[in-house]
């Protein structure tokens, strides 16, 4: 019998990851966080008063059985002097789905029947949600697209609204064999799951495991200096009633000479392993080879070793 995962997540840390774990056995439900408020999904969103569905766009052309050509296609963004610039073609068809439905789900449903999708990808709440932070010092930043650009530290994030959870969401929690924390921003696509009451008592109420896919870098003035137990601990807080139970961690050995690039241009290190610190807080390390460097000299995972870890995790 195929496990099912849920996969809770947002931005290209989810769409990496489950590009590569949809050429394995398993049932797949992405949930994705929907409170981008950036270019076009930020325009999309103001203008019909929708959720963001840029990062659902994304994961759906991700996960989706169609040709390269018409994935291209729907990624495509509009390149005018008119207001379709910026706008990709299948955050268009999003938005008119969702002025003719009038229900956020049932547009995402409809995407995904038009491009053949054999998993399934919902969105973690049909509200418009606006993501809120407090910096160590006091100062409220508003706006999902904005907490990365204040370079302070986070006291806590939190939405401006409450947050109302799909309900079908904690339905798959119910039924779901393992439940993953995508690797991503740490405060705007992962911490924004963990927000939602409902989606924290869920996640107390299943005896399920709840894996960590850790960040290979830091995040300027978010994550500075963060080791992966910091990773964790962070995530617990948010989660109050239930932990992390295992990490998966790439030990990828990366060139001095990238680790200097990172360092002086984009103020990133490499994400320490700490075992000792994992172990006080029991959570299981999942160490693997999992990182490549790119032809622009960046670091990333591979996904198909990612998913093969996890899978092969899934499988013992």
């Amino acid at each position: 019998m195929r496990k099912k995962v849920i996969v809770f997540g947002g931005g290209h840390g989810a769409n990496y990851f489950l590009k590569g774990l949809k050429e394995f056995p398993l049932d797949i439900v992405a949930v994705i966080s929907v409170s981008d408020n950036g270019r076009s999904t930020g325009k999309l969103r103001n203008e019909f008063n929708m959720p963001a569905m840029g990062d659902i766009r994304n994961v759906i052309v991700s996960l989706s059985n169609i040709d390269d050509d018409l994935k291209e296609s729907l990624q495509y963004r509009f390149h005018t002097n008119s207001d379709l610039n910026g706008h990709p073609l299948g955050n268009l068809i999003l938005a008119s789905m969702y002025q003719n439905t009038g229900s956020f789900k049932k547009s995402i449903e409809m995407f995904s029947t038009l491009v053949n999708l054999k998993h399934k990808v919902l969105p973690l709440s049909e509200d418009y949600l606006t993501l809120m932070g407090e910096t160590i010092d006091g100062d409220i930043v508003e706006g999902e697209c904005n907490l990365p650009l204040i370079n302070k530290k986070y006291k806590r994030i939190f939405y401006k609204e409450d947050p109302t959870v799909l309900q079908e969401v904690l339905e798959e929690i119910k039924k779901a064999d393992a439940i993953i924390f995508s690797m991503g921003s740490l405060y705007t696509s992962i911490i924004p799951h963990l927000l939602c009451p409902q989606i924290r008592e869920a996640l107390k109420n299943t005896k399920k495991e709840k894996i960590y896919i850790c960040n290979a870098v830091t995040q300027p003035g978010e994550t500075d200096e963060y080791s992966v137990s910091d990773h964790v601990k962070e995530l617990n807080k948010y989660l109050k009633y239930s932990k992390i139970d295992a990490v998966v961690a790439a030990n990828t050995k990366i060139s001095e000479k990238i680790v200097k690039k990172y360092s002086n241009e984009e103020q990133k290190s490499l994400v320490k392993i700490d075992k000792k610190n994992l172990d006080k807080i029991g959570c299981k390390l999942i160490k693997s080879d999992m990182l490549y460097i790119d032809e622009d000299n960046y670091i990333r995972h591979d996904s198909i070793k990612l998913a093969t870890t996890i899978f092969s995790y899934l499988m013992r």
